[in-house]
C-alpha cells in the first residue's frame, strides 16, 4: 500500500471518528475534538472543513455565561446515513400499504403486537433487577444494539436523564406517531408502576435527543 493511501486511510478513519463523537457527545468545539483525537487544532480544522464541504458538519455558536459565544461543530441531517436507518423506506411503504388496505384500525392492531413482542422481549433482558438504575442501564443496553445510542444520566435531584442520541425508525415514525407513542407506553410497562416516566426532547420535534426523565413515584 502506497503511502498516499495509507494517509488517506487514516484521514477516513478520523474524520468517521469526528462524524461518531459528534452524534454521541453533541456539538463540540475545535479543541475538545483536538484532546480526543490527540491532533493539532490545525489539522481537525482541516478534517473538518473537508466535511463541511461534503455537507456533513456546520458550524453554530452557543451562547456562555461569561465571554464570547463558543462556536461548536454539530452533524448536519445528511449525516444520518452513516447511522442505522431501521430500513425506513420499507417501513414506510409498508405502513402506507396497511393503512390503504386495513385503515388506521388495522395499523393500531398491529403496533399493538409489535409493543407486545418488544415489551416481551425487553422484560427478559431487564431481568429481576429491581434498582430502577441498573433496570434503565439494562435499557439503555439493548436500545443501543437496535441503534439508538442510548446513555443514562443521574441528576442532582436523584431522577434520572434516559437519552436517545438517534432515531432509527425516524422516517417511519414520522408517518406513523404510534410508534413514538407506544414506545413511551413500552417504557412505563417495562419500568414498572413505581416510576414516573415524562418525554422532554424530541427527536420529531426538531430536538438533537429523544430524552426521557425517570423519576421514582414517592411511596
Amino acid at each position: 500500500m502506497s503511502k498516499n493511501q495509507i494517509k488517506k486511510d487514516v484521514s477516513t478513519r478520523t474524520r468517521r471518528g469526528i462524524i461518531d463523537l459528534l452524534k454521541e457527545q453533541g456539538g463540540m468545539d475545535v479543541v475538545a475534538l483536538s484532546s480526543q483525537f490527540s491532533l493539532s487544532g490545525m489539522a481537525i480544522r482541516q478534517h473538518l472543513n473537508a466535511l463541511k464541504e461534503e455537507g456533513l458538519v456546520m458550524n453554530v455558536e452557543e451562547s456562555r455565561p461569561m465571554g464570547r459565544p463558543a462556536k461548536l461543530w454539530v452533524l448536519t441531517p445528511a449525516a444520518n446515513r452513516f447511522f442505522p436507518s431501521g430500513y425506513s423506506d420499507l417501513s414506510v411503504s409498508l405502513i402506507h400499504s396497511i393503512k390503504e388496505a386495513f385503515g388506521n384500525e388495522g395499523l393500531d392492531k398491529l403496533l399493538d403486537v409489535r409493543n407486545k413482542n418488544m415489551q416481551e422481549q425487553y422484560l427478559q433482558h431487564l431481568g429481576d433487577t429491581s434498582d430502577i438504575r441498573e433496570k434503565l442501564e439494562k435499557l439503555a443496553e439493548i436500545r443501543t444494539i437496535e441503534g439508538y445510542m442510548a446513555e443514562v444520566k443521574t441528576q442532582d435531584d436523584g431522577s434520572f436523564l434516559f437519552i436517545e442520541k438517534h432515531c432509527p425508525i425516524c422516517e417511519a415514525a414520522a408517518v406513523c406517531t404510534g410508534l413514538c407513542k407506544n414506545e413511551l407506553h413500552l417504557f412505563q410497562t417495562v419500568l414498572g408502576n413505581n416510576v414516573h416516566i415524562e418525554r422532554g426532547e424530541y427527536i420529531l420535534a426538531g430536538g438533537r435527543n429523544c430524552i426521557y426523565t425517570v423519576r421514582q413515584n414517592k411511596p
